[in-house]
């Protein structure tokens, strides 16, 4: 059954794809009236958003799979890998067409018809989008605060997240409301100047915009995909709950990975004393195991590992 945060996500996703379906219809019939370069990008822009949000979706779909035995841990990791694709399809498909169009209408202008469309479009987009990015940035702020992050700048929580289904959408909503004030100044200087190369100047500026966005989204969701370990503050945690055990002895900073936004596993070396019984040894783990799934839910797999003395291979915390 889904999450409470993963219906969050689900909701934030949901309302930027039709937002943005919305807006791409709007803008390639205003793009058709009025011959605007600026607007034919934005409509670029807002069609690779809606499918980019699908994607998002079926990775979210498909990241909730049941474990099988060809996946014993599981499918988080498929939106980590739908969102790396989405931060390609940024780069490739709204980047790189934004670009090529911008420059065919700097190199031969083609002067802008009635601009009264586009102005319309670019009001009703912004209404669209801004209402996206808020129900985007809503669903960012609770994240952090459930996670503890709320009082970290917007750039180190965002580098903290573990959830692309938020922060991606908040990106692309934040990169759409900036892409819409270029449009609208490219049009509006293009044909107040009688300049109609700054309409493609403006479609050069969001290929850019869109080329920087898709560069940082590339970068954090190939991290996630990797696999980024827990955070020190969750692994300090955890290890004071392991030693609260009078049988362990000593104790080495845990490996962790992260296998989706709310799934983590994690393994902690521990050393025993050498006397204690087999049956008790057993014991102590699933008491371990067992006191760090009811502190942290987000702890689906955990694995004790015994070892000898000075053969952890770690300082102790």
């Amino acid at each position: 059954m889904p999450t409470s945060a993963g219906a969050s996500s689900k909701l934030t996703i949901v309302a930027a794809l039709a937002a943005n379906l919305g807006i791409a219809t709007i803008k390639f019939i205003a793009a058709g009236f009025t011959g605007s370069s600026a607007m034919l990008a934005e409509a670029i822009h807002s069609l690779v958003d809606t499918a980019n949000e699908w994607l998002l979706l079926l990775g979210l779909r498909r990241s909730q799979q049941p474990a099988s035995a060809e996946r014993p841990f599981g499918y988080g990791r498929e939106l980590y890998f739908w969102s790396f694709m989405v931060a390609i399809f940024i780069f490739s498909i709204g980047g790189g067409l934004s670009l090529y169009e911008g420059a065919e209408q700097v190199r031969h202008p083609t002067p802008l018809h009635d601009p009264t469309w586009n102005y319309v479009v670019l009001a009703l987009a912004f209404c669209f989008d801004g209402t996206s990015f808020l129900v985007a940035r809503r669903a960012f702020n609770a994240q952090r605060r459930r996670t503890g992050q709320g009082r970290q700048s917007f750039w180190a929580a965002f580098r903290a997240s573990k959830d692309p289904s938020t922060f991606v959408v908040l990106f692309e909503d934040g990169s759409d409301l900036l892409g819409l004030l270029i449009a609208f100044l490219g049009v509006f200087l293009s044909h107040q100047l009688h300049q109609p190369a700054l309409d493609g100047v403006a479609s050069l500026l969001i290929g850019l915009l869109l080329l920087v966005v898709a560069a940082i989204l590339l970068r954090e969701t190939k991290s996630l995909l990797l696999g980024e370990p827990a955070e020190p503050a969750l692994l300090r945690q955890l290890t004071a709950l392991a030693r609260a055990e009078p049988a362990v002895v000593r104790t080495a900073p845990p490996l962790s990975s992260y296998l989706s936004a709310h799934e983590l596993l994690v393994v902690l070396l521990v050393e025993f004393a050498p006397e204690l019984p087999a049956r008790e040894l057993t014991q102590t783990v699933e008491r371990i195991c067992a006191a760090i799934r009811t502190q942290h839910p987000d702890v689906k797999h955990v694995f004790v590992q015994p070892v000898g003395p000075g053969r952890s291979g770690h300082s102790e915390y």
